[in-house]
């Protein structure tokens, strides 16, 4: 029989019966905690790689913004307005690329920190266990 969460109604088994699946279910748990480590390890790698490419490009706009681009633009907007105004305008726009690369950067950061960690998930379920034992 098996209660509405799911699990198994354990009230009229025995004590050698739940004894006896007590490795088992141990081994499951200790199976369950591998594979939830290896998941996080999967999409904490993911994640910090992902940082890493939006702070690479963000320095890729950094790398390139004065060179390449500044002087066609400063050349090309002092042809309507003074070469000051022009350089100021091309600063700003360089400025707020290279703010959104790295705020994008640091928002997949701050989702990386925000996931559970396998330690985390241990302690909960030992926390449980402990509870559990205490009743």
């Amino acid at each position: 029989m098996t209660t509405p969460g799911g699990f198994r109604d354990r009230r009229d088994e025995g004590l050698l019966t739940l004894i006896g699946e007590l490795p088992e279910l141990v081994r499951n748990l200790v199976v369950a905690e591998v594979n939830a480590a290896k998941a996080w390890a999967a999409r904490t790698g993911k994640d910090a790689g992902m940082v890493a490419l939006w702070f690479v490009l963000a320095l890729f706009f950094l790398f390139w913004l004065i060179p390449a681009l500044g002087a066609f633009a400063i050349i090309g907007l002092s042809s309507w307005m003074p070469a000051w105004l022009a350089s100021l305008i091309l600063v700003v726009i360089g400025i707020v690329l290279i703010a959104v690369c790295a705020l994008i950067g640091y928002a997949r950061v701050r989702r990386m920190q925000k996931t559970e960690t396998p330690v985390v998930a241990v302690r909960k379920d030992t926390r449980m266990v402990k509870d559990v034992i205490d009743r």
